[in-house]
């Protein structure tokens, strides 16, 4: 065995959820499906939003989380499944559901092309190269005349499903529901699989994983391009949702917030992750009532977080 081997770092074990936190998820998961039952459309709005987060999280939890990779434009990815939707089912009549896997390869596709030349870097230099991509795609998508321009792209389709069309906002809660829960059990699955167990060498100590004989720049883009698909996916669903995207949308802004409910909840935790999504797209509207002073007071409620609980809010608790 080498020396390498030899020093490399005893492997995590795969994080195990206690019967306290499955019997929480029972409760929170029949509270979710009753919620658009005994609430207004204000409030399943939100949830909505906050569905839409939780998906976008897990999606960036497996590259910062997992493999340890800071991505400050990953909003990119958001909008190339939102546009692929978009751009197919106003431009050229194609069904929504058709939408989605093309979305997904275009995706990946972009994943491979800024994922190959760059995932050798590290720390500050990987999250400049995002977060140029990340601008890259917003300024296309706003010079672009298939695109919409600056003013965004309208006509988006709506999902039609078993002779039934998709309209209301009750139906696409269920539907962010349903691809919530995909998430989750995928990201579930990952983290057990031998590819999981690789991200979590790579994130802990990429020279002790190389030293083992992992590809880092193989394993890095593999979870580059599963973080890209389920934000593509999410995308498409956001458009049909909306009938109208624009560049607006996908800001570096947005993907700071993303970023944020990862962070906020605790990197590599899938639990906790879900916290701080769901945080992130309710703060800011328990806060309304502020007015002006809103985006002040929620500055200092994240930065007291942050303070007090610096791993987050349910953190990973492997060393």
């Amino acid at each position: 065995m080498s020396d390498e081997a030899k020093a490399a770092p005893a492997l995590p074990p795969p994080a195990v959820m206690s019967r306290s936190v499955v019997a929480l998820g029972v409760v929170a998961l029949i509270c979710t499906l009753a919620l658009p039952q005994v609430s207004n459309a204000y409030v399943t709005e939100v949830a909505t939003t906050a569905l839409l987060y939780v998906v976008l999280c897990l999606g960036l939890n497996i590259v910062v989380g997992y493999a340890g990779l800071l991505d400050l434009g990953y909003a990119a990815f958001f909008a190339v499944g939102a546009y692929t939707t978009g751009i197919l089912t106003a431009e050229f009549g194609f069904n929504f559901w058709l939408t989605i896997p093309v979305a997904m390869v275009a995706a990946c596709i972009a994943g491979i092309i800024i994922g190959t030349p760059t995932l050798r870097l590290r720390s500050d230099y990987l999250a400049i190269v995002t977060l140029g991509f990340g601008e890259i795609v917003r300024i296309i998508a706003r010079n672009l005349d298939i695109t919409g321009g600056a003013s965004g792209l309208v006509g988006i389709e709506r999902p039609v499903l078993f002779g039934f069309r998709l309209f209301q906002v009750q139906h696409f809660y269920y539907a962010f529901l349903v691809l919530a829960l995909i998430t989750i059990f995928v990201c579930l699955s990952v983290e057990r699989s031998r590819i999981g167990r690789a991200w979590l060498y790579v994130r802990y100590d990429e020279d002790a994983a190389a030293g083992i004989g992992i590809n880092r720049v193989s394993v890095k883009l593999q979870a580059y391009m599963m973080g890209a698909v389920i934000a593509s996916v999410a995308g498409c669903l956001y458009a049909a949702k909306m009938t109208a995207i624009s560049p607006e949308s996908f800001t570096f802004a947005q993907s700071l917030i993303i970023l944020l409910g990862v962070v906020l909840g605790g990197m590599g935790r899938i639990p906790g992750v879900i916290l701080g999504a769901v945080l992130v797209a309710l703060l800011p509207e328990v806060l309304r009532g502020a007015g002006t002073y809103r985006p002040l007071v929620t500055a200092v409620a994240l930065l007291a977080i942050m303070l007090f609980r610096p791993s987050g809010l349910w953190p990973d608790k492997r060393v």
